[in-house]
């Protein structure tokens, strides 16, 4: 080999030692960068030169130095995908656990005030003291009165569940629009690296923002992404394309027009009208075929569908404010309400309250129907002027409740009318005043409230029978009503309880699954925390190494240079001496 050739040899040294050392430095900058990835100089060997072939064992070649191939990303495929998998679950199990926390404080009712607890409790003393003398206009009062202060707690609490359910709903929306911003940038990323590496370039600060984003859309719901030879990377979110070949496709929302819920959905995925505008809207029967997530999937990490922090604030919140009536179908309960921490509280605490309405009301009227068989004639004990049933509770007829404007006699009586409300799909009798209005299927917090008459005159309750003598029995029915064992939490629940025990099953329930959510969750965090450490073994920047590194490629460096020196000075000297 020339000296001429040496020259070239060394200097191939002092470029890649001079590449090596940027590539160093480029790291430790951004040691702290969020998202960053270690990159590496990758090296080849430049081609042999054969000078003979003379030889039996081998070629006499000489070698012309180092090339450099290019600056590379260190990753590991395996713990990228584990990472984005598990971070979405532990997300999930992060957003089930605060939701869950959040209810724990509704019904702990920490913000003060007379407890929901404390009002359930003073009615049913109130009815301990009716006992003692049924005909006391006082005792009478009390009733009447610790009655509204139990509607009126009960519906503060309902409202508070209801409210967090908006509040999951803004989030909900949030998410969404998270999504589309990161998917609309996984595009712009995709076209850019495809642009920059169609070439001799790696755009790895634009492959460690996409990495990035990525690993964000992990934790919002199950994602898979493969990357072909052009660098392009497709992305799945359950399952369904979010971005591939150029198209993003977008998740939408629809708004239900009576809960305000949004559901989320596939825009690609529904159809579309025209409005009366020109404008195009969705067909709403076309929603739930295009819905984003199946949530009557039971949660399961063996099924991944406990994947994600949108799926589980949608499992969260449900679709709409669970009744009693969500209660009465134990296979529709299991595959809608079970799995929703809102609407099976929501359930159950309604339900609570329509038993212990329906209860004293029933026990009223069982009272007043056996006063009229005990006593032929005497037939207005507990009743109206009128002969309807004097009831405690009565339905809310005004702005909550919007009824058909047509009456249509639905008995024999003239007094009876059918009404439908358009609210919730329930169908109520009332009486021609208004006054006695009775939902066929049973009173909610939502639609119950006082009777007002008896607010102002308790002492229409009277509870003196014709015969003189005070109505003892029903006094003991309220009271016992308290206390009999005869009600269950769900249909999932077999253990009965009685109204003073089940707000306190309630809130045990909670705070289990709120234990066990909670457990889960931590053992996620040290899965995320063990995988993200040997990822960041990996992909992390480490100071040491790289000072380590950086002295390696200086001395490479020096010695490339002092290589060429001393061909330099052999060149001179040749140079000079022939000369």
């Amino acid at each position: 080999m020339s000296l001429m050739s040496n020259l070239y040899l060394g200097n191939t040294g002092l470029r890649i030692a001079s590449n090596s050392l940027n590539t160093t430095a480029h790291n430790v900058t951004n040691t702290d960068t969020d998202g960053y990835t270690r990159q590496q100089v990758s090296l080849s060997t430049s081609p042999y030169v054969t000078i003979s072939k003379e030889y039996a064992i081998g070629y006499s070649q000489l070698g012309l130095g180092v090339n450099y191939a290019e600056t590379r990303q260190v990753r590991d495929y395996f713990l990228d995908v584990n990472y984005r998998r598990e971070s979405g679950r532990s997300e999930f199990y992060e957003t089930s656990v605060d939701a869950l926390h959040q209810v724990e404080d509704i019904l702990g009712e920490s913000t003060g005030g007379t407890t929901f607890t404390q009002a359930m409790n003073n009615l049913w003393e109130a009815a301990q003291e009716l006992i003692k003398d049924p005909c006391n206009e006082v005792n009478q009062n009390l009733l009447v009165t610790r009655s509204y202060e139990f509607i009126t707690r009960a519906g503060d609490v309902y409202n508070s569940l209801a409210d967090y359910q908006l509040n999951l709903n803004i989030d909900i929306r949030d998410s969404v629009n998270d999504i589309n911003d990161m998917a609309a940038r996984l595009e712009e990323l995709n076209n850019a690296i495809v642009q920059i590496e169609s070439g001799v370039e790696n755009a790895n600060d634009l492959r460690d923002e996409r990495n990035h984003i990525i690993d964000k859309l992990g934790q919002y719901g199950n994602i898979t992404w493969d990357e072909n030879l052009e660098g392009y990377v497709s992305v799945k979110f359950e399952g369904t394309d979010l971005v591939k070949g150029g198209i993003v496709n977008q998740m939408a929302l629809y708004q239900d027009p009576q809960t305000d819920f949004y559901h989320v959905y596939w825009a690609q995925n529904a159809e579309y009208t025209r409005n009366s505008d020109g404008d195009r809207v969705v067909i709403p029967s076309t929603v739930p075929e295009a819905y984003v997530f199946d949530l009557k999937r039971p949660i399961s990490s063996e099924l991944c569908t406990d994947v994600g922090s949108l799926k589980a604030a949608l499992y969260a919140r449900g679709d709409h404010n669970a009744t009693f009536k969500d209660l009465n179908d134990p296979i529709v309960y299991d595959r809608e309400i079970s799995q929703s921490v809102l609407m099976n509280v929501e359930a159950e605490f309604d339900s609570l309250i329509h038993n212990i309405t329906t209860s004293i009301n029933s026990i009223l009227m069982d009272a007043a129907d056996k006063s009229e068989v005990s006593f032929p004639g005497a037939d207005n004990y507990l009743k109206n002027a009128d002969g309807t049933y004097l009831q405690l509770f009565q339905l809310k007829v005004g702005d909550n409740n919007v009824f058909a404007a047509d009456r249509t006699p639905d008995t024999d009586s003239i007094n009876d009318y059918k009404l439908y409300d358009y609210w919730n799909g329930t169908n109520y009798y009332v009486s021609e005043d208004g006054r006695n209005v009775y939902p066929t299927d049973g009173f909610t917090v939502s639609n119950i409230m006082i009777n007002m008459e008896l607010r102002q005159s308790p002492s229409a309750l009277g509870f003196r029978l014709a015969d003189g003598n005070e109505d003892r029995a029903t006094m003991e029915r309220l009271s016992t009503a308290f206390t009999e064992e005869v009600y269950t939490l769900n249909p999932k629940v077999t253990t009965p309880v009685s109204f003073t025990t089940f707000y306190n099953s309630m809130v045990s329930q909670v705070a289990s699954s709120g234990e066990v959510y909670n457990t889960i969750k931590d053992a996620q965090d040290q899965t995320i925390n063990s995988i993200e450490n040997a990822r960041q073994q990996i992909l992390g920047v480490n100071t040491d190494e790289e000072l380590t590194f950086m002295i390696q490629f200086q001395n490479a460096y020096n010695a490339a240079s002092r290589y060429i020196n001393v061909v330099d000075e052999m060149l001179e000297h040749l140079l000079t001496s022939l000369g």
